[in-house]
Protein backbone atom coordinates (compact mmCIF):
# COMPACT_ATOMS: atom_id res chain seq x y z
CA UNK A 1 0.00 0.00 0.00
CA UNK A 2 1.03 3.52 -0.43
CA UNK A 3 -0.89 5.63 1.98
CA UNK A 4 0.13 9.32 3.10
CA UNK A 5 -1.66 11.71 5.02
CA UNK A 6 -3.27 14.18 3.20
CA UNK A 7 -5.39 16.28 4.99
CA UNK A 8 -6.43 16.34 8.99
CA UNK A 9 -9.22 18.25 10.42
CA UNK A 10 -8.74 21.30 13.18
CA UNK A 11 -12.19 22.96 14.53
CA UNK A 12 -12.38 26.79 14.84
CA UNK A 13 -14.68 28.52 16.67
CA UNK A 14 -13.70 32.28 15.09
CA UNK A 15 -12.45 31.50 10.80
CA UNK A 16 -10.17 34.80 10.61
CA UNK A 17 -9.18 34.41 13.80
CA UNK A 18 -7.98 30.97 12.73
CA UNK A 19 -7.00 32.20 9.33
CA UNK A 20 -4.49 34.65 11.57
CA UNK A 21 -2.55 32.41 13.35
CA UNK A 22 -2.13 29.36 10.75
CA UNK A 23 -1.04 31.82 7.55
CA UNK A 24 0.27 35.02 9.40
CA UNK A 25 1.90 33.51 12.37
CA UNK A 26 2.77 29.72 11.41
CA UNK A 27 3.52 30.42 7.46
CA UNK A 28 1.42 28.49 5.90
CA UNK A 29 -0.10 28.81 2.73
CA UNK A 30 -4.06 28.96 2.12
CA UNK A 31 -4.78 26.85 -0.17
CA UNK A 32 -9.38 26.55 -0.14
CA UNK A 33 -11.38 29.01 1.39
CA UNK A 34 -15.35 28.19 0.85
CA UNK A 35 -18.16 29.30 3.01
CA UNK A 36 -18.59 32.72 5.36
CA UNK A 37 -19.06 33.93 8.47
CA UNK A 38 -19.46 30.50 11.07
CA UNK A 39 -19.94 28.27 8.33
CA UNK A 40 -16.64 28.64 7.07
CA UNK A 41 -14.10 25.61 5.49
CA UNK A 42 -10.52 27.11 5.01
CA UNK A 43 -7.60 24.92 3.88
CA UNK A 44 -3.92 25.85 5.00
CA UNK A 45 -0.63 23.71 4.46
CA UNK A 46 2.89 23.94 5.15
CA UNK A 47 4.49 26.00 2.23
CA UNK A 48 6.85 23.52 -0.43
CA UNK A 49 4.45 20.57 0.83
CA UNK A 50 1.44 20.73 -1.10
CA UNK A 51 0.26 17.24 -0.56
CA UNK A 52 -0.08 17.86 3.31
CA UNK A 53 -2.95 20.20 4.42
CA UNK A 54 -5.20 20.98 7.64
CA UNK A 55 -8.68 21.50 7.19
CA UNK A 56 -10.23 24.64 9.72
CA UNK A 57 -13.77 23.41 9.56
CA UNK A 58 -16.68 24.56 11.81
CA UNK A 59 -16.96 22.39 14.62
CA UNK A 60 -20.38 20.25 14.89
CA UNK A 61 -22.14 20.62 11.63
CA UNK A 62 -22.42 17.01 10.39
CA UNK A 63 -26.70 16.82 10.47
CA UNK A 64 -25.74 13.14 11.95
CA UNK A 65 -24.49 15.43 15.43
CA UNK A 66 -27.14 15.37 18.34
CA UNK A 67 -27.44 18.69 20.32
CA UNK A 68 -25.99 16.43 23.19
CA UNK A 69 -23.07 15.98 21.18
CA UNK A 70 -23.00 19.57 19.88
CA UNK A 71 -23.03 20.73 23.68
CA UNK A 72 -20.13 18.02 23.98
CA UNK A 73 -17.95 19.42 21.26
CA UNK A 74 -18.67 23.01 22.63
CA UNK A 75 -17.67 22.29 26.26
CA UNK A 76 -14.33 20.35 25.30
CA UNK A 77 -13.56 23.13 22.59
CA UNK A 78 -13.73 25.66 25.60
CA UNK A 79 -11.49 23.43 27.65
CA UNK A 80 -9.02 23.26 25.05
CA UNK A 81 -9.71 19.57 25.03
CA UNK A 82 -11.28 18.52 21.71
CA UNK A 83 -8.10 19.04 19.22
CA UNK A 84 -4.89 18.98 19.01
CA UNK A 85 -2.22 19.16 16.50
CA UNK A 86 1.89 17.97 16.23
CA UNK A 87 4.15 20.21 14.26
CA UNK A 88 7.78 19.85 13.65
CA UNK A 89 10.30 22.57 13.20
CA UNK A 90 14.54 22.28 12.81
CA UNK A 91 14.60 25.89 15.07
CA UNK A 92 12.41 24.77 18.01
CA UNK A 93 13.65 28.43 19.61
CA UNK A 94 13.15 30.68 16.58
CA UNK A 95 9.75 28.96 16.31
CA UNK A 96 8.80 29.60 19.99
CA UNK A 97 9.57 32.83 20.08
CA UNK A 98 7.65 33.95 17.09
CA UNK A 99 4.50 32.29 18.53
CA UNK A 100 4.58 33.63 21.37
CA UNK A 101 5.39 36.69 19.96
CA UNK A 102 1.73 36.81 18.43
CA UNK A 103 0.08 36.26 21.97
CA UNK A 104 -0.43 32.45 21.32
CA UNK A 105 -1.73 31.30 24.52
CA UNK A 106 1.52 29.64 25.83
CA UNK A 107 0.93 25.96 27.19
CA UNK A 108 4.39 24.73 27.40
CA UNK A 109 7.91 26.62 26.42
CA UNK A 110 10.65 24.59 24.86
CA UNK A 111 11.41 21.22 26.93
CA UNK A 112 13.75 18.43 26.50
CA UNK A 113 10.97 15.52 27.43
CA UNK A 114 12.06 12.36 29.45
CA UNK A 115 11.48 10.67 26.38
CA UNK A 116 13.73 12.40 23.95
CA UNK A 117 11.82 14.81 22.53
CA UNK A 118 12.05 18.44 22.56
CA UNK A 119 8.74 20.18 22.16
CA UNK A 120 6.40 23.14 23.05
CA UNK A 121 2.81 23.71 22.64
CA UNK A 122 0.32 26.52 22.63
CA UNK A 123 -3.32 27.04 22.09
CA UNK A 124 -4.44 28.05 18.49
CA UNK A 125 -7.81 30.78 19.04
CA UNK A 126 -10.35 28.11 18.70
CA UNK A 127 -8.32 26.59 22.04
CA UNK A 128 -7.03 23.48 19.42
CA UNK A 129 -3.55 22.39 21.15
CA UNK A 130 -0.74 22.85 18.68
CA UNK A 131 2.29 21.26 20.09
CA UNK A 132 5.98 21.34 18.23
CA UNK A 133 8.74 19.46 17.86
CA UNK A 134 12.19 19.85 17.32
CA UNK A 135 13.72 18.11 14.25
CA UNK A 136 17.08 16.58 15.23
Amino acid sequence: MDITIHTSFLPHTDAEASLVFYRDVLGFEVRNDVGQGTMRWITVGPVGQPSTSILLAPPAVDPGITDDERRTISEMMAKGTYGWILLASRDLDDTFAKVKASDAEVVQEPTEQPYGIRDCAFRDPAGNLVRIQETR
